[in-house]
């Protein structure tokens, strides 16, 4: 290491965020940048501590912890310490294909486990991923590298989310003919609609959507695999298919009121919202918080996505119900290090709302009843209740309502970000692929084969909803075993 004392010498920094009264009244990205000095400081900070956690990419009580992909992060981080920037590119490069999005929207398991984090705040490692590639941006290090060779054999992505993209460009690398289905009318799946713009902005995605076309991957928009574009059709051109789906199937609150006027999925909220950004708001037809008293039901990133979204629109009030017990402010003693840290945090969405409204509009251990309309049957108020967690007869904790906690609350636009129950049917159906008992498509880990043969599955569609870092861990590694059964070899890492 550059400088080995740097642990004890430096304290961890991170770059200002704009201030929040000014930025919601943007679609820019929120995040302000760092200054190279204080970067390189921050690199210094990385420890020689011999067993990097950061990087294991393990699973522990069913939380990241490290790295899914294996970054390198001891070696770039003491890259960019000595100022040697092109090399801690390549050095991010051999493992994550886009570290412009994980950059941005990963919420660094790498950090939870930092060794330094045991008993100090963690190593800045997000934010200098982020500054290593947007600077390979701006130097014009990023270039199109199209393969030497082509072998001949053409693959199918169906889906372009961060799992699509990522066998895309691994099996492009590898020399076959790539060719991206994606149902929306632009490529990116999930990074494009699903994340708000000022969360990672869409130019940005589009900016390496631009450059795998130029290394060879054809992408083709509003084309439905199952709906306009027959399964049996995707068998018979293409020597391999690779299912990158997502898990699109949203969870619904089946309580009194559910079909009322302004109830909505929370990706209908988000995605209509994007579309209008990108259009220059000449496109009107998206869901408008302007005015309202918004609930969001549901915490996680999507929860904080529409939070961040409403305030833009400018709404009159927003609370957020989350259903679980409010965080500690420290690890708790069954949450050891290197685990993922569940302690309370207040994401940009929420740090906005309480620089509007005064507080931070999650409360605890709450659930909606039941919604209710006015006379034109349009969503006017919403029942609430508190819950307690109380063991079952079988000892599983389950929330129960507590009596006499029920509030009615005005409310005009309630949006569902409960997360995700699988893929969706119709493909899958068609194909006849085997299932597992939570509807995903049944994959084997490291194997990524379905039941067909030639078809493999990665990203939320054979694991269940995840992160972004675990859709690029999954899509390289079908990459790897479709190359693999195309070639008989595979050179892919």
């Amino acid at each position: 290491m550059g400088k080995p004392t740097g642990f004890l010498e430096i304290k961890r920094e991170l770059p200002a965020d704009r201030p929040s009264q000014e930025r919601i009244r943007d679609w820019k990205e929120f995040h302000l940048h760092m200054p190279v000095a204080k970067l390189q400081e921050q690199g210094a900070r990385c420890m020689d501590c011999g067993v990097p956690f950061c990087h294991t990419g393990s699973l522990l009580s069913g939380m990241a912890s490290g790295c899914p992909i294996n970054n390198l992060i001891p070696e770039w981080n003491d890259l960019v310490y000595r100022g040697l920037w092109k090399e801690a590119l390549g050095r991010l490069h051999k493992t994550n294909n886009f570290p412009e999005f994980t950059g941005r929207v990963c919420p660094a398991p790498c950090e939870g486990s930092c060794v330094l984090g045991i008993n100090e705040p963690a190593v800045t490692i997000k934010n200098i991923e982020v500054a290593i590639i947007d600077r390979g941006w701006d130097e014009g290090w990023v270039i199109a590298e199209p393969p030497k060779a082509r072998t001949g054999k053409r693959v199918a992505i169906i889906g372009s989310g961060p799992a699509g993209l990522c066998a895309a460009a691994q099996l492009n690398r590898a020399g076959h003919a790539v060719t991206v289905f994606e149902r929306a009318d632009r490529i990116g799946g999930l990074l494009m609609y699903g994340i708000p713009n000022m969360k990672l902005d869409k130019s940005i995605v589009q900016r390496r959507i631009d450059l795998l076309a130029q290394e060879g991957v054809e992408f083709l928009t509003k084309t439905e695999v199952g709906k306009n574009y027959p399964a049996k059709q995707l068998l018979e051109e293409f020597h391999a298919t690779v299912l990158c789906t997502g898990a699109t199937k949203p969870r619904d609150l089946p309580i009194a009121g559910r079909q009322l006027k302004g109830v909505h999925y929370a990706m209908e909220f988000l995605t209509t919202n994007t579309q209008s950004v990108l259009s220059g708001h000449r496109n009107g037809e998206f869901i408008s918080a302007e005015g309202k008293d918004v609930m969001v039901i549901g915490g996680g990133d999507t929860g904080t996505d529409c939070v961040g979204t409403s305030m833009r629109h400018g709404c009159k009030s927003l609370v957020q119900l989350e259903i679980l017990p409010k965080p500690p402010l420290q690890r708790a003693a069954n949450n050891p290090w290197p685990e993922w840290p569940k302690v309370y945090r207040l994401d940009y969405g929420q740090e906005e709302a309480e620089a509007v409204f005064g507080d931070d509009p999650r409360v605890y251990c709450m659930t909606a009843r039941r919604f209710i309309g006015d006379e034109h049957d349009r969503l006017k108020e919403v029942e609430i209740v508190q819950i307690e967690w109380q063991k079952d007869e079988k000892g599983r904790f389950v929330p129960k309502e507590i009596a006499g906690t029920e509030k009615i609350v005005p409310c005009q636009l309630a949006l569902l970000a409960m997360g995700f129950l699988g893929p969706e049917d119709q493909l899958l159906q068609q194909l006849g692929v085997e299932r597992d008992e939570r509807s995903n498509v049944k994959a084997l880990h490291g194997a990524y084969t379905t039941s067909i043969p030639g078809v493999f599955a990665a990203g939320d569609c054979r694991r269940g909803q995840s992160l972004v870092v675990w859709a690029f861990h999954e899509g390289r590694g079908a990459a790897r075993e479709c190359d693999h059964y195309l070639m008989g070899y595979t050179d892919l890492p």
